[in-house]
């Protein structure tokens, strides 16, 4: 890239700060992650945790003070009080399914892996148009054959069969969540791309009683529960801030996920 070229890159700020170098060009995702982490480190340094010379690497990189500081002041800001046991019971009556222990599904997948530089929205239409194929027709062991980015395609994308543990937590919280067979409704996601998941078999796991599982509903009910009020939060931040060259009110996807 040329000097001229890399003079015209618009750099995304947070209040006055760079979130990157001015010849570097992070992803929405990086900067969204970076502006995020901006405005708890100059929120924590306003709170008097962070010294006011602090400041953050143009790759990205915070201090570890930085990070000791956002960790306390996080802690100060974000408070949330423990799921009452009505809502606990709740919960569990909806998810019992999810704390089933010994249940094994046998699957088959279509991976649209997500790597650097792909087009996440032509790749998620891509795999939509793929899953409509494989809910109306028989040709799922061809089409991963043909398309999955998985080294199973080559076996018409036979995963064999998994526990809840084998799998990665956000792919078995989706998959492990339908009852029935056959090839689920919607596109599941993991950190390794878009799935087009079929449910050939299963064999049922034993059901725990609430008591049993009860700290953790509770757990899993304070984390999201969390979570909710960091977003929150970060974007009561992000309201007061001046942001150049990043509209986060655009995201697809939340602040925090």
């Amino acid at each position: 890239m040329s000097t001229l070229d890399s003079a015209t890159i618009p750099i995304a700020r947070v209040n006055g700060v760079a979130l990157h170098a001015r010849n570097e060009t992070p992803s929405f995702e990086e900067l969204r992650q970076r502006a995020c982490t901006e405005l708890l480190r100059q929120s924590a340094q306003r709170a008097g945790l962070l010294d006011p010379s602090d400041a953050p690497g143009l790759d990205g990189s915070i201090s570890e003070a930085a990070a000791d500081a956002i960790d306390a002041h996080i802690d100060r800001a974000v408070q949330v009080p423990p799921p009452s046991d009505e809502v606990c019971r709740r919960y569990f009556a909806s998810n019992a399914r999810s704390y089933a222990t010994g249940e094994r599904l046998r699957l088959r997948h279509i991976l649209f892996a997500v790597t650097p530089g792909v087009d996440v929205n032509a790749l998620r239409k891509r795999a939509e148009a793929t899953l409509l194929d494989a809910r109306t027709s028989d040709a799922f062991a061809e089409a991963a054959r043909t398309l999955s980015n998985c080294p199973t395609g080559a076996a018409g994308g036979d995963l064999g069969w998994l526990a809840a543990s084998d799998c990665a937590p956000e792919f078995a919280k989706d998959v492990f969540s339908h009852a029935g067979v056959g090839v689920l409704p919607r596109l599941v996601h993991s950190r390794f791309g878009f799935h087009v998941v079929e449910v050939l078999e299963r064999e049922a796991g034993a059901a725990p009683t609430y008591e049993a599982v009860r700290g953790a509903v509770a757990k899993t009910l304070e984390r999201q529960a969390f979570v909710t009020a960091l977003r929150q939060y970060l974007q009561v931040l992000a309201g007061a801030a001046d942001i150049e060259g990043l509209d986060l009110e655009s995201a697809d996807t939340p602040l925090v996920q």
